[in-house]
């Protein structure tokens, strides 16, 4: 049985970073999926492909998977610097802007 230990990216719907800072043990699926004839819809027997297990930090999640045998493969992720301005959003409204209001 083999696995995968990831920490998930954020949302492309929001800017916000939930979800982000933990640890994901997903399961690689053992069968390939199938379509079902009748209803057309995608189907597989494997239901290990369907458990994510969440861990507070890497190395638990590698422990979890070595205490039950599991390989897992380990994916860093990548962080993002901080894109914050100085005087942040008040700035637009501030009373001593140099500039014409451009809106």
């Amino acid at each position: 049985m083999s696995a995968r230990i990831y920490c998930p990216a954020k949302t492309a719907m929001q800017s916000g970073t939930g979800r982000t800072k933990q640890w994901v043990l997903e399961f690689a699926a053992d069968s390939a999926r199938e379509v079902d004839p009748l209803m057309g819809w995608t189907s597989s027997g494997d239901t290990q492909a369907q458990v994510r297990l969440r861990f507070d930090s890497k190395e638990a999640a590698l422990d979890y998977a070595r205490d039950n045998g599991i390989e897992a493969v380990v994916t860093e992720p990548h962080v993002r610097k901080p894109n914050v301005r100085p005087a942040g959003y008040g700035e637009n409204f501030a009373t001593n802007r140099r500039g014409a209001w451009t809106h």
